[in-house]
């Protein structure tokens, strides 16, 4: 009985998945690009199978042959099935971070080198080929586009410059969307005779092109926006990815009319860029497997399917059409040579882009491979009734020969070109690396192999051998360690601080396992990760230093918030962002005191003890500057301080406890019942915890105004009154507080904190309890320099219309600041960091200093003097009286 329909269909996407699932193994074992084999095989089964249906000794097979030559899959199917899944997947994998550093190169072999390619192709075959020029450039553009998964296969399996790798993956995510757009262009001038107007090209190709990048990042957004909204629910967020790709490439490409491969690729950017801070680690991990397995059974297919077509595409192939194949080729290869090596240099001399070095180059030149792309556009044209018989058969011709010189010639010989050009060697760094790592470790194996063997009651004569070949290879590797020589002091430093944030990343990671912690404070955590790794391998030590800045500084959403909260007396936005930087603050201390213990037992015995005292001091300034940001919060907001530490100590136990479970579960000691009943009950309690806990933006504000010497007698009616108007303000290091010449709109009252202004030569401190701003708000004057806080702060804010009412009916302020100014100059009264903590009652931490030293702010004015230190030290700003302010 033959199988006919659906079934047929299924049978042979069956039977093909079994032969995809043959050819990995056998071509590890052959050490061949596994989509050059898949491309043979697949040649090889629509031969036979054309074999098949012509001899009529296989007339059993006939159903088959002709499912397998007929498969009801076009060339619109292979675009639309396939391709959003590879480009996207492409995307996802993708290091965006790194990535972002080659921008230059990747848009130069992306868009350039397929211009170059498709306009060199079609002038280098026009004098020889009886077809129009612009059916000449309509191939050129078909076999622009290369194919990365042969090439990166094969870098990968010989542990080829990860850099290599990564910019030939970064050409292919939008070298497919560069040469479509061209053959979307060109192709109706082929089957409508339209002419083609330069102008209007460019236009409409970059149009297409940015179009697509943004409604990509959109869409990527609103995926992200939509995960977060579902909580904690996998299965519902894994299916949203698996349909975006499919909704931008179908949406931008039928009904917005910019590229859908732009759209999906710039999806799957946005997706890498922030799914590892969106998604749980364990959902994001599953998610890229899955990606990984769906990419696997998608190009296989497409691969094979393609293939099969290759024998009918080249139906009728003549001698001439083997010098015309030969002429494409040529000319393909010499545009994208020309494109590399005489193009990169300029970007490396300008700036735009690192330096490629010449292996790199020809690597680059040689591994343009072409695949299955290229295949389905020449059926496209070989599909479309309009495009007369020759022109289909020189399209269909070509553009087949064409990828299978690029596979079977140097799809088989790049393997080789990259063992000769030596590009699977480590760096001389990476070797020295090796060495050092190698010779402490092997010590510290050789005796843990030594105690297990001696548990577990291995003789002696079956351990020493094994000891004694760790011994040798632990001398080998310490003889040939040149570490000390290999690496600068700089370079090590700057290395021991990638590592520290590549560490934080992990253990990031690691902690956002633990449900119930806020999503957008791990993502803006791992971003600044993130970006302390980029500072480290762009900048060093200075670039991972602002990193840390940029973490602790007000985002650009607080500060609308604060906005909010000041100008329209909206306190919810500002509430939210309070409570999640209140937890990023806990979340970055914690990792902090895990980063000081991995330095000590992981880096520094690698690194050497000088290396690691350098990056001890670096990480216990951050600790100082993290601990003055969460002090600050702690002195106004303890109970929810001590609420939110009680909840993320909770999070962490429960976690331990499931663990736990999870060792007896798999040590036998309990059942799968029991170990899912008592899995039902953590998940109840842990329910219980994802309730979030209520941030009071304004508690304790009256009390402390209450407690205030400059509001000393004011009655209490005016005190609540006075709260109920008062906004807050928390102000970073180095932020500007007042600008010089600017008319006095504000008074601060400064609940904790410190700030510094530079009048007449003189530095003026203002301290807890002081007023910014006052005398100038009740005169009317300007404000005559600028002010600036000198580390976190806590400020009330008073208008200026509203303190000069106050004094108006209560003069007695007046006279508190003017008592004040008095005990300033006797020294009776120091300037204080909080309430009942002055400067000199910790003189080795000064608040704020941390910060600066950290942040590397010397600048002038806020570094005191040898004399000014004196003055600190005895808790007493005598040469600068409160008094003497004009602000």
């Amino acid at each position: 009985m033959a199988v006919t329909g659906l079934a047929a269909v299924l049978l042979a996407i069956g039977l093909l998945l079994v032969v995809v699932s043959a050819v990995q193994p056998i071509a590890r074992r052959l050490e061949l690009s596994e989509t050059v084999l898949l491309a043979i095989v697949g040649i090889v089964i629509g031969s036979l199978a054309d074999f098949a249906l012509r001899n009529s000794h296989f007339s059993a097979l006939n159903g088959l042959a002709e499912m397998l030559l007929d498969f009801p899959i076009n060339s619109e199917a292979f675009l639309l099935i396939f391709l959003p899944v590879l480009v996207f997947q492409g995307a996802l994998a993708i290091d965006v971070r790194r990535l972002a550093h080659e921008t230059g190169t990747v848009l130069l072999l992306a868009v350039v080198a397929v211009v170059v390619s498709t306009a060199t192709i079609g002038f280098a075959l026009k004098p020889f080929a009886d077809v129009p020029l612009v059916v000449c450039l309509l191939l050129g553009s078909i076999v622009a586009t290369t194919d990365p998964s042969a090439v990166a296969g094969i870098f990968r399996d010989i542990g080829a410059a990860t850099r290599l790798t990564r910019l030939v993956e970064g050409e292919a995510l939008l070298n497919d969307a560069a040469a479509i757009s061209i053959f979307s262009i060109l192709l109706p001038s082929v089957t409508l005779h339209h002419a083609i107007h330069p102008g209007e090209a460019i236009v409409s190709f970059v149009v297409s092109f940015v179009g697509a990048l943004i409604v990509g990042v959109v869409f990527g957004q609103l995926t992200l926006m939509m995960i977060t909204a579902l909580g904690n629910a996998p299965a519902a967020e894994i299916t949203l990815t698996v349909a975006l790709p499919y909704v931008a490439y179908i949406i931008s490409d039928e009904f917005l009319g910019v590229s859908g491969v732009v759209a999906t690729a710039a999806a799957g950017l946005t997706l890498s860029v922030y799914g590892p801070s969106t998604f749980r680690p364990q959902t994001w991990t599953f998610l890229t497997q899955l990606w990984q397995q769906l990419v696997f059974w998608a190009g296989s297919l497409v691969f094979v399917l393609a293939s099969m077509l290759v024998p009918h595409l080249l139906v009728g192939m003549t001698k001439w059409d083997c010098v015309l194949i030969l002429i494409a080729s040529v000319a393909g290869l010499a545009a994208r040579g020309a494109v590399v090596f005489g193009l990169l240099p300029f970007l490396a001399m300008t700036k735009l882009s690192p330096p490629v070095p010449t292996p790199f180059k020809v690597t680059m030149v040689w591994g343009g491979l072409r695949g299955a792309i290229t295949l389905a556009l020449a059926l496209a044209v070989t599909e479309n009734e309009r495009v007369s018989t020759p022109v289909a058969h020189f399209i269909g011709i070509i553009a087949t020969g064409f990828v299978l010189i690029t596979l079977l010639l140097n799809g088989t010989t790049l393997r080789s070109l990259v063992l000769f050009l030596k590009l699977d060697k480590l760096s001389p760094i990476d070797e020295a690396m090796r060495h050092q790592v190698l010779s402490i470790g092997l010590d510290k194996v050789r005796d843990r192999a030594a105690k297990m063997g001696e548990e577990l009651g291995f003789s002696t004569d079956a351990t020493r051998p094994v000891l004694q070949q760790i011994d040798r290879r632990a001398d080998e590797e310490q003889s040939a360690n040149e570490f000390d020589a290999a690496m600068s002091d700089t370079q090590r430093v700057n290395l021991a601080l990638l590592t520290i944030a590549s560490q934080e990343r992990s253990v990031l990671l690691d902690l956002f396992r633990i449900q119930g912690l806020s999503r957008r404070v791990m993502e803006t955590l791992l971003r600044s990760s993130e970006a302390a790794i980029d500072g480290a391998i762009l900048e060093g030590r200075l670039g991972y230093v602002r990193a840390l800045r940029r973490r602790l500084s007000p985002s650009v959403r607080f500060k609308i918030a604060q906005w909010v909260h000041k100008r329209l007396r909206i306190d919810r936005p500002l509430m939210l962002c309070m409570a999640e930087r209140f937890e990023m603050l806990m979340v970055a201390h914690f990792v902090s005191i895990s980063l000081t213990r991995f330095m000590r037992e992981r880096l520094e015995p690698t690194l050497g003890p000088r290396i690691g005292e350098i990056v001890a001091e670096v990480l216990q300034r951050q600790r100082k500057m993290l601990n003055e940001a969460l002090e600050t919060l702690r002195l106004h907001y303890h109970g929810y301080s001590e609420a939110l530490e009680n909840r993320i100590f909770r999070q962490i136990v429960l976690r331990l406890e499931g663990e736990e479970y999870d060792a007896l579960l798999s040590e036998s000691l309990i059942s799968d019942e029991l170990n899912r009943e008592l899995l039902k009950e953590l998940e109840r309690r842990r329910t219980r915890l994802d309730k979030p806990l209520s941030f009071d933006l304004r508690s304790g504000i009256e009390s402390r105004l209450k407690n205030a010497a400059i509001f000393k007698g004011l009655p209490g009616a005016e005190l609540h009154d006075l709260a109920t108007t008062t906004s807050l303000r928390f102000v970073a290091p180095q932020e500007l507080i007042a600008r010089r010449g600017q008319k006095v709109r504000t008074v601060y009252f400064i609940s904790a904190g410190l700030a510094e202004s530079h009048v007449a030569e003189r530095d003026i401190r203002y301290g807890a309890g002081d007023l910014i701003g006052a005398l100038g708000a009740y005169r009317n004057e300007r404000c005559p320099a600028s002010i600036r806080a000198v580390q976190f702060g806590h400020f009330m804010v008073i208008s200026a219309s509203r303190f000069r009412r106050l004094v108006e009916e209560y003069p007695v302020v007046l006279e508190n600041i003017e008592n004040l100014r008095k005990k300033r100059e006797v020294g009776e009264r120091a300037v204080k960091v909080v309430p009942g903590q002055t400067l000199s009652d910790k003189p080795a931490e000064q608040p704020g200093i941390a910060a600066r030293a950290l942040l590397g702010n010397n600048v002038q004015g806020l570094i005191p003097h040898k004399e000014e230190e004196k003055s600190e030290a005895d808790g007493v700003d005598q040469e600068h009286p409160v008094s003497d302010q004009k602000i």
